[in-house]
C-alpha cells in the first residue's frame, strides 16, 4: 500500500512539473535578491564604470561569463570560450583644441570625428547642412557652419543622429570639415564633452584613414550665427591637435541553449544587451565614477535572467545570448558581431535586445520598435501577465531605435526591437540619470525590475515558442533587408 501511495505521488510530481506553465516557469528562476545582487555588483564603484578596453571592463566580462557558465549556457560549437575577441582602436582626447570665426575665438569645442587638424580660410553658413540648404552654393575646399539639427528638430539628441547624414552630404560636395553651432545648458555640454572629448574607440579598420574634420560649438550667446547672418562666408582658422590612435583589444561574450523542437531548433533568438559604461569622468559633487545602473547594468542582467530561465527550461527555438562591449564607443561590439558571427546571420530570426536610460513610469515597459515586428502581441501579453503595458517609443525624435545594438542587427535585416524600462518621454527623470555620476544601485526601484525582469523573460519564450517565424512588418524601413536575408 506505502509503495502504491509512493508511486502515485510520484506521478502526481513529474505531472505537476510537466504542466508547469511558462509563468510558473519565469517565476521560479527569477528573483528580486538576484537581480539586485547582480545590479549591485556591476554597477559598483569598484568597476570604475565598465569602460571599453579597461582592466574592470574585463572583471565585468569574466563575472557576465561565469554567470552563464553557472547557469548550464553552453559555448557555441568549436568554441571552447565565452569571449569573442573585439579588434579596436583606441584614440585619445585632444591636447589642444581652438577654433576662430571672425573676431570670436573658441577653445571649448566638441570634436566629433577624432581627428588632427589645422585649417585657416574660408567657411560657408548653409543653415542646418541638408541637402535643401546647398542649392549652387560652392563648398569645395571650404569648411561648412550649420545649425545642429534640422529647421523641424532642433533637440540635440535627436541632432546626434544627423551627424552622419550632415557629414556624408558635406563630403559628397567636397567641405573639408562641418562646424555645427548648437546652444544648451551646462549639464547637457558637460555631458556631450565627456562624450565626444574623452578617449574614443573604432572599429580597427586599417583602411579608415578618414581626415574629415566635425566639430561642435556651444553658441550660447549665439554671436556666431549673428556672425553669419550678415556674412554668408567668412574667414575662420580651426586647430585640433594631439590625438593618437593606438591599438587595443576588448571582449563580446557569447553563449547558447539549444532548442527543444526537432526542426525550430535551427533557428536561433538572439537575446542582447552591452555591459560596458562610460568610466570615470568630470567629478560631479566629488563622485567621478559613472557606475552605470540603469544604463546598462539593467539590461545586461535582464539577459542574464533570460539565460538562466532558458538553459533550465529550453524553449523550441535555440538561444544565442549576446553581451556587447563598446556599446558606449559607438555600437562597437555590436558592429563587429554581425561582421563576425558565430553562427550564420541567416538563422537568426528574431534580436531580442535591451538597453535603458532610464524610468519614469513603474506600470508601463517601453519597447523601442514594439509595433515594428510581428512579435508584438508576445511581448504584450507576456508584460499584462506581470501587470505591466508595454508600449511602443514615445519619443520617436530621439532616434532610440537607430542608437542601441539593434540597429546593427536591424540593418542586416534580423528583427530587432529593444525592450527598456518604462518612460513616456525624454525628460527630467530620466535626464537626472542617464550618463549621470547619479546612475547607482540604490536609486533603482526594484519591485518594480521584478515586474520588469519576469515580463522580458516570458516575452523571450513567448517569441521562442511561437509557431510563427517573427518578421518585420510589411513597409518597415528593415522590411526589404530581412527578405534579402531570409531570401523570401
Amino acid at each position: 500500500m506505502k509503495k502504491h501511495i509512493l508511486t502515485i505521488l510520484l506521478l502526481l510530481f513529474t505531472f505537476s512539473i510537466t504542466a508547469q506553465n511558462d509563468i510558473d516557469k519565469v517565476k521560479s528562476t527569477v528573483s528580486k535578491s538576484e537581480i539586485e545582487g547582480h545590479i549591485y555588483f556591476l554597477a559598483s564603484d569598484e568597476l570604475k564604470g565598465r569602460q571599453t578596453g579597461s582592466p574592470e571592463n574585463k572583471i565585468a566580462a569574466q563575472y557576465l561569463a561565469n554567470m552563464l557558465r553557472g547557469y548550464g549556457v553552453k559555448t557555441v560549437p568549436d568554441s571552447n570560450t565565452y569571449f569573442q575577441k573585439v579588434k579596436l582602436n583606441k584614440i585619445s582626447s585632444a591636447t589642444k583644441t581652438k577654433i576662430k570665426i571672425g573676431d570670436i575665438e573658441l577653445d571649448d569645442i566638441l570634436t566629433v570625428t577624432k581627428v588632427n587638424t589645422n585649417y585657416k580660410g574660408k567657411a560657408v553658413f548653409l543653415d542646418y547642412g541638408m541637402k535643401e540648404n546647398y542649392g549652387d552654393i560652392d563648398v569645395k575646399g571650404k569648411y561648412i557652419v550649420a545649425i545642429v539639427g534640422t529647421k523641424d528638430n532642433k533637440n540635440t539628441m535627436s541632432a546626434f543622429s544627423m551627424r552622419a547624414q550632415k557629414m556624408a552630404l558635406a563630403k559628397d560636395n567636397g567641405a573639408l570639415g562641418i562646424i555645427e553651432l548648437c546652444n544648451v545648458k551646462a549639464p547637457i555640454w558637460t555631458r556631450m564633452d565627456h562624450y565626444f572629448n574623452g578617449e574614443k574607440m573604432n572599429i580597427d579598420d586599417k583602411n579608415n584613414s578618414d581626415t574629415f574634420s566635425h566639430t561642435w560649438i556651444n553658441d550660447k550667446t549665439e554671436e556666431i550665427s549673428k556672425l553669419f547672418s550678415t556674412n554668408k562666408e567668412l574667414d575662420i582658422e580651426i586647430v585640433v591637435e594631439g590625438i593618437k590612435k593606438t591599438n587595443s583589444f576588448s571582449q563580446n561574450i557569447v553563449g547558447m541553449v539549444e532548442g527543444s523542437d526537432p526542426k525550430l531548433k535551427d533557428e536561433y533568438v538572439i537575446y542582447s544587451a552591452h555591459y560596458d559604461h562610460v568610466g570615470i569622468g568630470k567629478a560631479v559633487e566629488n563622485d567621478s565614477i559613472y557606475n552605470g545602473a540603469r544604463d546598462n547594468a539593467v539590461g545586461t542582467v535582464t539577459v542574464l535572467s533570460a539565460a538562466k530561465n532558458i538553459a533550465k527550461y529550453p524553449t523550441k527555438r535555440s538561444a544565442l545570448f549576446i553581451l556587447f562591449t563598446g556599446e558606449e564607443k559607438g555600437l562597437l561590439g555590436s558592429k563587429w558581431y554581425v561582421e563576425h558571427p558565430v553562427i550564420p546571420l541567416d538563422q537568426m530570426v528574431y534580436c531580442f535586445n535591451s538597453d535603458n536610460g532610464g524610468y519614469n513610469d513603474t506600470t508601463i515597459a517601453t519597447i523601442v520598435g514594439l509595433g515594428r515586428t510581428t512579435a508584438e502581441n508576445d511581448i504584450v501579453d507576456a508584460a499584462a501577465k506581470f501587470g505591466l503595458k508595454a508600449i511602443d517609443d514615445p519619443a520617436p525624435e530621439q532616434g532610440l531605435f537607430d542608437r542601441s545594438d539593434n540597429v546593427n542587427f536591424a540593418a542586416k535585416g534580423i528583427p530587432a526591437p529593444t525592450f527598456s524600462m518604462g518612460f513616456t518621454a525624454f525628460d527630467e527623470e530620466i535626464t537626472k540619470y542617464y550618463h549621470q555620476v547619479t546612475d547607482n544601485p540604490d536609486t533603482l526601484d526594484y519591485e518594480y525590475l521584478l515586474k520588469f525582469f519576469q515580463s522580458y523573460v516570458l516575452a523571450c519564450r513567448n517569441i521562442a515558442n511561437n509557431p510563427k517565424t517573427p518578421f518585420w512588418i510589411d513597409g518597415d524601413k528593415y522590411y526589404e533587408a530581412g527578405k534579402k536575408l531570409y531570401k523570401k
